[in-house]
C-alpha cells in the first residue's frame, strides 16, 4: 500500500470539512517552492489555507483524529528548514490570516493575526504614531506567527530586544484542536504561567500561533545612521561601548561586516562601495531618538570624537532615506555571496569577547579543509551574534557535514550557541546537544510528549520525535 493510499480516508475527511476547492492535492503542491532558499518543488501529501482560528481547529482535529501530521508554512523565509515539508505532511498554510485586527494608541498594542507580513504591520502602525521595532532583511516576506515561532531577531535587538520581548499575548491552536487564547494586553501581568512563552520560539512544534497581540513603541523623531571603517576588532568593541554609554539608550542597531565580506558585496555588479574596500572591520551603526537637533548633533559629535581617537578611520553619513538605504543594503543584501555556488548559512552566539579567537578558529579549520573555499562573516555582535557564509568546493558533492563541523566544535569551548535566531529547524538539531544538556533536552521532549502526544506538529524539528 502507497502513502497517498494510506492517507487517503484522512485527505477524504479534509475534503469533506473543506470543499474539494480548498484543497491544494500534492500534484498541485509541487508547483509551490520550497522556501526562499530552495527553489525546488514542495512534496507533501496537500496544502489548505485556513482563514480562521475556527477553521484551523477544525482541521487539527481531524489531524488529530486520523494521526495526520503537519508542517506549518508563513513567508517561508526561515533559515533552518523548520518549514520545509516531507511527502507525509499536510502543509498548513496561514497567509489567507493576515489582518491587522486594531491597533491601540493608548495602550501601544496591536492585534494582528499570524499571517500577517512584518513590513505591512511596521507601516500600519508607523501611520498611528507608533513602531514596531522589530526589523530584519526578509520583512518584505516573513510573518508575525513565523517571527513568533522562531523568537526573530534582527537588527534593534540591542535596544528592543527579540520577538519574544515584543509579544504580550497570543492564541493558539493546539496538536488536538484546542484553542488556546491568552490574549494579554498588559505589559504586566504574572498571573500564573505566562502560557505565551510555550510557542515563542518553540517552532511550531507546540502548537501553531493563529493572533498575537504586538508590544508597541512611540515612533522615533529622529534616526541618525553612518558606517563606518575600522582597523580592528578591538576598535569595534570600543566604539560599541562608547556609543551605548552616550547615547542614552538611543543606540538600536549596531551591524558589523568583516572586510572580506564587505569587499565581496561591493565588487562591480553589486553594491555600490561608499567608502574604500580594504579596511578589517564595517560598522552600520543607527541611532533613534525624541530631539531630532540635539540628537544629530550629539551622533555627529561622537563619530568626530572617535575619528580623533582613532577608533574609526573613515566614516560616512548618509544625507538622505535613499542613501540610508543604501548604505543598510551593503548589510542586507548579500546575494553577492551565493554567486559563487552552493553557500551554507551559519547563525551562531557567543561572548563578545570570544568572538577574534572564533572567527579565527573557523577560518583556520576550514582553510585546512577548502583552501580555495570562502568564509565571509557579519554580526549584530552587541547581542552576540554572528552569521557565516561559506561556499566550499563547487562539485556536486555534499560538504555540509563537514562545514558544520568547523562551526560547531569550536563554539561549544566558548559556551556559544548554535543558532542565535534561526531556530533550529531539521538543519541543526544533530548539533543542538552542543548547547543543551542532558536534562534540559529530557524536559524539552517531555513538554512535546505532554502537548502533542501524536507528534504531529512539525515532526522531527528541533529532535527527533
Amino acid at each position: 500500500m502507497t502513502l497517498l493510499s494510506r492517507q487517503q480516508p484522512f485527505l477524504d475527511a479534509l475534503i469533506t470539512l473543506l470543499g474539494e476547492a480548498q484543497v491544494v492535492g500534492c500534484v498541485d503542491v509541487r508547483q509551490r517552492s520550497v522556501s526562499h532558499w530552495n527553489a525546488g518543488p514542495s512534496q507533501a501529501l496537500a496544502l489548505v489555507r485556513p482563514i480562521s482560528t475556527e477553521q484551523l481547529s477544525q482541521i487539527m482535529k481531524l489531524c488529530h483524529q486520523y494521526g495526520q501530521p503537519v508542517v506549518t508554512q508563513g513567508g517561508r523565509t526561515g533559515c533552518a528548514q523548520g518549514a520545509d515539508p516531507d511527502a507525509s505532511e499536510l502543509i498548513i498554510s496561514l497567509e489567507k490570516m493576515n489582518a491587522i485586527e486594531s491597533i491601540d494608541v493608548m495602550d501601544s498594542v496591536a492585534v494582528v493575526e499570524a499571517g500577517a507580513i512584518l513590513e505591512t504591520v511596521q507601516q500600519a502602525v508607523l501611520s498611528e504614531g507608533l513602531c514596531f521595532p522589530l526589523d530584519l532583511g526578509a520583512r518584505g516576506s516573513c510573518t508575525i506567527g513565523g517571527n513568533v515561532a522562531t523568537n526573530a531577531g534582527g537588527i534593534n535587538v540591542l535596544r528592543y530586544g527579540m520577538m519574544r520581548q515584543l509579544v504580550l499575548g497570543l492564541e493558539a491552536v493546539m496538536a488536538d484542536g484546542t484553542v488556546v487564547s491568552s490574549m494579554n494586553q498588559m505589559l504586566k501581568n504574572n498571573s500564573g504561567y505566562d502560557l505565551k512563552q510555550l510557542f515563542l520560539g518553540t517552532e511550531g512544534t507546540l502548537g501553531i500561533v493563529t493572533r498575537v497581540v504586538l508590544r508597541l513603541f512611540p515612533k522615533p523623531l529622529s534616526c541618525h545612521s553612518a558606517m563606518v571603517a575600522m582597523e580592528s576588532f578591538d576598535q569595534v568593541v570600543a566604539l560599541l561601548g562608547c556609543l551605548q554609554k552616550n547615547l542614552a539608550g538611543t543606540l538600536s542597531a549596531y551591524e558589523v561586516m568583516w572586510g572580506d565580506y564587505f569587499h565581496r558585496v561591493t565588487e562591480p555588479g553589486w553594491h555600490k562601495a561608499p567608502m574604500a574596500r580594504d579596511y578589517p572591520f564595517y560598522v552600520m551603526l543607527e541611532a533613534e531618538g525624541a530631539d531630532p537637533d540635539a540628537d544629530g548633533a550629539r551622533f555627529q559629535r561622537l563619530l568626530e570624537e572617535a575619528l580623533e581617537r582613532g577608533d574609526i578611520v573613515d566614516a560616512v553619513l548618509p544625507k538622505s532615506d535613499s542613501e540610508r538605504r543604501q548604505l543598510w543594503d551593503v548589510r542586507e543584501n548579500f546575494e553577492a555571496l551565493y554567486d559563487g555556488g552552493p553557500t551554507y548559512l551559519y547563525d551562531v552566539s557567543l561572548p563578545i569577547s570570544a568572538m577574534t579567537d572564533y572567527v579565527s578558529d573557523v577560518k583556520r579549520s576550514l582553510l585546512k579543509l577548502w583552501p580555495e573555499s570562502p568564509c565571509f562573516v557579519i554580526g549584530h555582535i552587541a547581542d552576540g551574534n554572528l552569521h557565516f557564509f561559506i561556499t566550499p568546493p563547487n562539485d556536486g558533492g555534499d560538504y555540509r557535514q563537514q562545514a558544520d563541523a568547523c562551526v560547531y566544535d569550536s563554539l561549544r569551548s566558548y559556551n556559544g550557541a548554535v543558532s542565535a535566531e534561526h531556530g533550529i529547524g531539521f538543519e541543526k538539531k544533530a548539533w543542538l546537544a552542543h548547547c543543551r544538556s542532558t536534562q534540559e533536552l529530557e524536559l524539552m521532549k517531555l513538554l512535546k510528549r505532554s502537548l502533542d502526544p501524536k507528534a504531529l506538529l512539525n515532526r522531527g524539528r528541533i529532535f527527533g520525535d
